[in-house]
C-alpha cells in the first residue's frame, strides 16, 4: 500500500485508463483465440462501437465541463460546496448525465423496430441489452472523476483494477466454457451493475443531493461546445468505422479495421490522463504561470516514455498481430502503425488549456475543421486505392491539422507560446525519428515479421 499512496491524480487517471485498455486487449485476444468465428467477433467489437458511439461524445463533454467548473462557478462561488463539505456539482452533473442516459435509452426503444447502423450486414448485435448496457454505463463514468476531484488518487487506481479484473472474468470465463458470445455480454452488464452500487455509495459520501437548476444551466452552457466539439474531433474512430462499414459492408472487414485501429495504449491512456487531470487547474488566471510550466514538464515526461515505446511496437508490429490474434488478422497490423503516429500531436496540450481556460468555442470550431476534413479526405483515400489503411491515413491528417490550429490560436489570440508549454526540441526530434521510422518500416526496409 505505500507505493499507491506516492500516486498522483494525474498518474492516478493515467492507470485507471492504461487497466482499462489492457482488460479490453486481453478480452479481444482471447476471443481470437476461442471458438467464436470472426463473425461473432465482429458482432461485439459492433457492440461495444455503438454503446460507445451513442455515448461517448456527451459523456466526456459533460464531465470534462465539470471540472473546470467544481468550485469554481458562478452558481456557488462563494461557498464552493455550499458549507456542508460535500459537493452540489457532482450530484447535479450525475443528474445531467442520467437525463442524457434515459434519452438515448428511450429514443432506441421507440426507434429499434427499424434500426440498423451504417449499412452494416444485418442487424444491430443484441440491441434490447446494448440500450440497457448504454442506460448503465455512462453514468458510472463519473466515479474515477469523483475520485479525482476529492484527491483520493490511490482510490482510482484501486477501483479500476478490481472492477476491470472482474470484468476480465466474467466476460472471459463464458466463452472459455464454450457458450455463445451473448453470455460474454451479460459479464460485462453484471460488472456494470456493480459499479452503479459503487456509483451510489460514492454519490452518498461526497456529494450534497440537492437538484440546482441554475447550476445545471451554467453546466450545460459550459459543456454543449465540448459535447459538440467531442461528437465531431473526438470520434475518429467512429467515424471511421462508419465509413468502412458503410463502404465495405462486410463484418470481417469492419473486425480488421477495429482491431488494427487502435493508438497505442500506453501513449493515449497516458496522454488522456494528463489532460483531464490538469483541466482543473487552469481554471483560474493566478496559477496559469505555473501550470503552464507544469503542464510542459510533464509533457516532456511522456515523450521520453511515449516516443520510443511507440517505436519499439510499430517495429515489431507486424510480427505481434498475426502470433497476438490470428494470421487473418495481419492486414490489421498495417491500420494500427498508421494508428500509431497519432502520438505525434496527442502528446501537445493546446486543448487542456483552452478548455481549462472555458473558451470551449474554440475547441468546437477545431472540431467543425476535423469533420470538414476527415469524411471528404478518407473517401478519396479509398477511392485512390489505399482501401481501409487510407481511412486511418486520413484520420492522421486531420487531426494534426486540428493541434495546429489549437496551437496557433494560443499563440495569436492568449498569447501563449508554444515553447510555454511544449519542450519544442525534444517534441521536434522524436516526431522526426517516429516519421523516419514509420516510412522505412511502409516501404518494407525495416521488415520483422
Amino acid at each position: 500500500m505505500r507505493k499507491i499512496k506516492l500516486i498522483d491524480n494525474i498518474s492516478g487517471l493515467q492507470l485507471f485508463q492504461l487497466i482499462k485498455f489492457t482488460v479490453f486487449l486481453i478480452i479481444s485476444i482471447v476471443f481470437t483465440k476461442s471458438h467464436l468465428t470472426r463473425s461473432e467477433i465482429g458482432a461485439w467489437e459492433m457492440f461495444l462501437f455503438i454503446s460507445g458511439l451513442v455515448s461517448f461524445f456527451w459523456v466526456t463533454g459533460i464531465i470534462q465541463s465539470l471540472l473546470p467548473l467544481y468550485h469554481r462557478n458562478r452558481t456557488y462561488r462563494k461557498t464552493g460546496d455550499n458549507g456542508t463539505g460535500k459537493s452540489p456539482e457532482i450530484f447535479n452533473a450525475f443528474l445531467l448525465l442520467s437525463f442524457f442516459s434515459l434519452l438515448i435509452f428511450a429514443i432506441g426503444h421507440a426507434l429499434k423496430s427499424n434500426f440498423s447502423v451504417f449499412n452494416f450486414s444485418g442487424n444491430v448485435p443484441y440491441l434490447n441489452l446494448l440500450l440497457l448496457y448504454v442506460l448503465l454505463s455512462s453514468p458510472v463514468c463519473l466515479i474515477e472523476y469523483i475520485y479525482l476531484l476529492n484527491n483520493r488518487s490511490h482510490r482510482i487506481f484501486q477501483y479500476g483494477f478490481y472492477t476491470f479484473i472482474l470484468q476480465l472474468i466474467l466476460v472471459i470465463a463464458p466463452v472459455l466454457m464454450g457458450k455463445d458470445i451473448i453470455w460474454a455480454v451479460y459479464g460485462l452488464l453484471a460488472v456494470t451493475g456493480l459499479r452503479w452500487v459503487w456509483l451510489i455509495i460514492l454519490l452518498r459520501r461526497y456529494t450534497e443531493m440537492r437538484i440546482s437548476a441554475k447550476f445545471m444551466k451554467e453546466h450545460f452552457y459550459l459543456g454543449l461546445p465540448l459535447v459538440i466539439t467531442t461528437l465531431i474531433s473526438g470520434s475518429a474512430q467512429y467515424i471511421d468505422g462508419i465509413i468502412v462499414s458503410a463502404v465495405y459492408r462486410d463484418p470481417e472487414w469492419f473486425a480488421w479495421f477495429r482491431y488494427g485501429a487502435k493508438e497505442f495504449p500506453l501513449a493515449l491512456m497516458l496522454a488522456n490522463g494528463l489532460s483531464n487531470a490538469m483541466l482543473p487547474e487552469f481554471s483560474t488566471r493566478t496559477q496559469m504561470k505555473d501550470s503552464l510550466a507544469k503542464i510542459r514538464e510533464k509533457s516532456k515526461r511522456l515523450m521520453h516514455i511515449c516516443f520510443p515505446s511507440t517505436m519499439v511496437i510499430m517495429l515489431f508490429a507486424r510480427w505481434i498481430y498475426p502470433r497476438m490474434f490470428t494470421p487473418e488478422f495481419q492486414k490489421s497490423a498495417d491500420i494500427f502503425l498508421l494508428y500509431s503516429l497519432l502520438v505525434i500531436p496527442r502528446l501537445i496540450f493546446p486543448q487542456t488549456i483552452i478548455v481549462g481556460r472555458k473558451k470551449t468555442n474554440i475547441t468546437l470550431i477545431a472540431a467543425v475543421l476535423e469533420i470538414a476534413l476527415n469524411i471528404p479526405l478518407s473517401l478519396l483515400m479509398i477511392k485512390w486505392g489505399y482501401n481501409i489503411v487510407g481511412v486511418a491515413l486520413a484520420t492522421f491528417v486531420v487531426y494534426l491539422i486540428s493541434k495546429l490550429y489549437l496551437v496557433t490560436y494560443l499563440w495569436a489570440k492568449m498569447k501563449i507560446r508554444p515553447s510555454e508549454y511544449i519542450p519544442l526540441k525534444i517534441y521536434a526530434l522524436y516526431s522526426f525519428m517516429l516519421g523516419l521510422l514509420f516510412i522505412l518500416i511502409d516501404h518494407r526496409i525495416i521488415d520483422i515479421k
